[in-house]
């Protein structure tokens, strides 16, 4: 079998002394590049959160039985960065983390979990000190890493046209972060954002989190995107349109997740693109979703029951056909070194709500950008899922909108993973020529303290 010949790889892997440590990463323009060598740097990535046993979402670069497990099969497919969406922030993860570096592999880390996490529909009562506090530790934990590449502050908070105001509070949360990495890191690391491809309001997000004064700026912006579906092209999928929404955009662009699987098995034909001179003056690579084979039918390789083997899939080696031929153009890929930062958006009642003016750091979080923020508290600490009847959460600073009568459940977002695209029936992108399906539904298996049922959030795309 195929993956008998990948043990045989792996064990070649591990004997080998020349695994490369790998170097920090810079931005300039919108573009990465290696901080030493000057090359530019472009992201050949896969999602990585591999279950526990009872399929619950746990941290894998804290066990490692389970990311020494995985990193060769990851090497292998010819992988240079794994996004992971939730940690232990109370954890030991050296180990892990010096096993990604030696085999050269770079961490792109979500900061929320189940239970800390920007709200959708409360976001003003969740930004206080215990979220602060958790995203500073978990800072902390991962600074003295030179292979992370960023911090994501938030994934797909805006999820739909009612959820606008919650950006409001996702660049508070990136001021917050960047002025404690000034504080608090000998390096700079960055600190973005990763957006779902909703069409009433993808660009105007992006834009937001691109304007105004530069400490309060995103310094990446992710698409978690699903618009290339089988035998598409760059036309057919809107990544022309992309290319060209993005193309005076002035922090780097990625696709934080890709991999249609409306057809399967899928045939990654994006990565060529991707990777094209007509795209990298304007993106930096991807991140395929994603590595375990789960429910939702996007993994790339199956966990054996008692966890200890690993099967590629058939997606598995297309993968990592597509990525070995996708050699990115030589030099710089003709990134833009200086393209003006964006304009912000008006708030417009109803279509886009989030606020020019952003709320002051909580009093109680202010002594952490000086002192720090304890000891972490890891996936044990306190939520800071504040409601309105919640005692302690405060007041409302009155110029924020009241929130929705929602449930608990539902205001919390989609943290540890992405929530459930659908593509929009007017989209452009086919999936082949005989083909008229319309939807794409990406079921994530979520803990029960983030949602209580499937939450399906349009896809489109420019």
């Amino acid at each position: 079998m195929k993956y008998l010949s990948i043990i045989a790889s792996v064990a070649a892997l591990w004997a080998s002394s020349a695994l490369a440590d790998v170097n920090p990463l810079i931005i300039k323009g919108n573009a990465f590049f290696d901080s030493k060598t000057g090359e530019r740097f472009y992201m050949k990535g896969v999602d990585y959160q591999p279950p526990d046993a009872k399929g619950d979402t746990v941290d894998p670069l804290a066990n490692y039985k389970v990311c020494s497990r995985d990193i060769p099969y990851i090497k292998k497919l010819g992988i240079n960065t794994i996004r992971v969406y939730q940690v232990d922030n109370a954890a030991d993860h050296s180990k892990c983390m010096e096993l990604l570096q030696k085999n050269g592999i770079y961490l792109l880390l979500d900061v929320a979990t189940s239970d800390v996490a920007i709200s959708r529909d409360y976001p003003e009562y969740s930004y206080n000190e215990v979220l602060l506090q958790h995203n500073f530790a978990t800072i902390d934990e991962f600074k003295k890493y030179t292979n992370v590449i960023g911090f994501v502050a938030g994934n797909e908070v805006v999820n739909s046209v009612d959820t606008t105001r919650s950006a409001t509070i996702v660049k508070a949360v990136i001021r917050d972060m960047k002025a404690y990495i000034a504080s608090q890191s000998s390096r700079h690391i960055p600190v973005g954002y990763c957006a779902a491809d909703v069409a009433e309001n993808r660009y105007e997000l992006a834009h937001y989190l691109n304007c105004g004064d530069e400490e309060e700026r995103a310094e990446f912006f992710g698409l978690n995107d699903y618009s290339w579906c089988g035998s598409s092209s760059y036309s057919i999928s809107g990544y022309n349109q992309k290319v060209a929404n993005f193309n005076n955009y002035s922090i780097p662009v990625f696709f934080s997740e890709f991999g249609c699987n409306l057809v399967n098995p899928r045939k990654f034909t994006e990565v060529e693109a991707i990777f094209s001179s007509k795209m990298t003056p304007v993106f930096s690579g991807g991140l395929v979703y994603e590595y375990v084979q789960e429910a939702n039918n996007y993994g790339l390789v199956k966990i054996s029951d008692d966890l200890t083997e690993v099967i590629p899939l058939e997606d598995y080696y297309t993968l990592q056909n597509e990525l070995s031929k996708s050699v990115p153009p030589r030099g710089d890929g003709g990134y833009h070194a200086n393209n003006a930062i964006s304009e912000c958006p008006d708030e417009v009642e109803g279509t886009w709500e989030a606020s020019n003016t952003l709320p002051e750091l909580p009093q109680k979080a202010v002594a952490y950008l000086k002192s720090g923020p304890g000891a972490p508290l890891g996936t044990n600490g306190p939520s800071n899922q504040w409601t309105p009847q919640k005692a302690g959460a405060g007041v409302r600073p009155s110029a924020l909108p009241a929130a929705p009568k929602t449930s608990m459940e539902d205001s919390i977002t989609g943290s540890t993973r992405s929530s459930s695209p659908t593509k929009d029936s007017s989209s452009t992108s086919t999936v082949s020529a005989a083909s008229t399906a319309s939807t794409i539904t990406k079921t994530l298996v979520i803990p029960a303290a983030v949602i209580g049922t499937s939450i399906l959030c349009s896809i489109f795309f420019f």
